[in-house]
């Protein structure tokens, strides 16, 4: 995908992507037995969430995400070139654990200072607000935020202290990195919030628009869903 942004422009290497992901979608249905080629088809039936093969169910939302991703959007779009080069030189050189982390961050969240709740959530904020807890770290590869939510006890110190388990986490994702990750702190309610809002993608159309519209990743699944029945018709 790299390569074809360089040799096509990223318009091209997107439109690769997205066909990749709808010839892929495609094999596995008619595998599955849930669609067949040159017939008619349900929508209904169509599986494009992998639902059936739990080693590719997070196959969408990383191309859901890689297509959002500064690295294939262009200079109109707000990004500029030497950035792109950037993360093109980044992304080829990471090993895939940190690649993962970088095209769709991990979000997890905290009961406490010493105590998490979940490990992972989904990118939206329906997920914060299902879940409920005071605290959230979000790893980016190159960039750890930690958000306290406008529900949090006041009495909750900010920033974590050193001795708590939430920061010996953070300096030890840290460690791990061979490019020290820009570390903010986010106070919801009081702080300017737009670095942390502007990770939680699924609630953003592909092109950018959208944001807490909610349907950004379910507006993306039902086109690919659609352009999986026009490509098996």
């Amino acid at each position: 995908i790299v390569r074809a942004s360089l040799d096509e422009g990223v318009k091209e290497a997107r439109a690769l992507l997205h066909d990749w992901l709808v010839i892929l979608t495609a094999q596995y249905n008619y595998y599955c037995k849930l669609a067949q080629f040159e017939q008619p088809s349900t929508h209904s039936r169509l599986d494009v969430a992998f639902s059936g093969c739990p080693q590719l169910q997070a196959l969408p939302r990383l191309i859901f995400a890689l297509l959002r991703n500064q690295l294939l959007r262009s200079h109109e779009e707000g990004v500029h070139p030497d950035h792109r080069i950037y993360l093109q030189c980044l992304f080829s050189a990471l090993e895939p654990s940190f690649l993962l982390r970088a095209v769709y961050p991990v979000l997890s969240s905290f009961e406490t200072l010493d105590r998490r709740a979940y490990p992972r959530h989904s990118l939206s904020r329906a997920a914060l607000m299902v879940n409920g807890s005071p605290i959230y770290v979000l790893d980016a590869f190159t960039t750890l935020i930690v958000y306290y939510s406008p529900t949090a006890d006041p009495a909750l110190p900010f920033p974590p202290p050193q001795n708590c388990g939430l920061r010996s986490m953070i300096n030890k994702l840290k460690q791990e990195r061979n490019i020290t990750p820009k570390l903010l702190m986010i106070r919801g309610g009081r702080d300017n919030t737009e670095a942390f809002d502007r990770y939680l993608i699924e609630e953003q159309e592909v092109d950018g628009s959208g944001i807490g519209t909610g349907v950004g990743f379910v507006s993306f699944l039902d086109d690919i869903a659609h352009d999986v029945m026009k490509y098996m018709k």
